[in-house]
């Protein structure tokens, strides 16, 4: 198994708050992980502690056998990206001058960029498909082109493992499909993906395993389709009682509409 990055009995809280405790998981250089589990029970955390945002208070993350707390973000950055939920952009940066700062961790103090700088930041635009974007303003871009270039922001640091928060939160469907299409062309290109999700109808298909956060226990690691059933679903997300039939058929009839239509 080739180890990208581990999780070694991590724990993390926040004051008397424990989110995360003794936390031991395997992300291989081939992944695509999708990130599952209620509100608040750590999937953010989970993936800041990834990009060395966050340190453990207990524990540590190592990225091939070494420590991240003993890398520097430089360094960390030129294998890992982080594609937050939201990114505020107080200037009015066009998509091309927004992804290009994602060769910022491989420029120099007083350099430009280079030819390898704009290969990359036009192969980032490339898989995402926002090259007709570029002279457009990042800030009156549509929610989905917005979210395919945040990826691409990440893409251009040329990382081995990408992390995305929620990267299908408030876009309709069929933006969603792209983004989840996105997510299983990435993969295809070698990358890494450990990806936090809400909609679980979006998953089987696009991801080939799930980590589900379980409050109060251990996290559940495992296939789509042995971690994503309604049994189990129920007791994570503390359904009301006499939900079960209403969750089965709700996953499974949007699962059919979405991807058999």
């Amino acid at each position: 198994m080739n180890a990208l990055l581990t999780f070694s009995n991590v724990g993390f809280s926040y004051g008397e708050r424990s989110i995360l405790r003794d936390l031991t998981a395997t992300v291989c250089a081939n992944a695509c992980i999708a990130l599952v589990g209620p509100n608040g029970a750590g999937k953010t955390t989970l993936l800041r502690l990834a990009a060395g945002t966050l340190h453990p208070q207990s524990g540590e993350v190592l990225l091939q056998a070494r420590s991240l707390a003993s890398l520097s973000r430089r360094t960390i950055a030129r294998s890992i990206a982080l594609v937050p939920q939201d990114v505020e952009v107080p200037f009015p940066f066009t998509v091309e001058q927004f992804v290009e700062l994602g060769r910022t961790p491989y420029l120099e103090l007083f350099g430009g960029p280079r030819a390898e700088d704009r290969e990359a930041l036009e192969r980032a635009l490339e898989l995402t498909d926002t090259a007709h974007l570029r002279a457009r303003v990042f800030n009156q871009l549509s929610g989905g082109e917005r979210q395919r270039v945040k990826i691409a922001l990440g893409l251009a640091q040329n990382p081995r493992l990408l992390l995305l928060d929620e990267p299908t939160q408030h876009l309709d469907i069929g933006r969603q499909l792209e983004v989840t299409a996105l997510i299983q062309k990435l993969a295809g290109e070698g990358i890494a993906i450990v990806a936090s999700m809400h909609d679980l109808a979006l998953i089987e298909d696009a991801f080939s395993s799930v980590w589900l956060l379980d409050p109060g226990n251990p996290m559940l690691q495992g296939t789509p389709r042995e971690l994503l059933h309604p049994e189990l679903l129920e007791r994570v997300f503390d359904c009301p009682p006499r939900s079960k039939i209403l969750r089965r058929e709700s996953i499974l009839l949007r699962r059919e509409a979405i991807f058999h239509d």
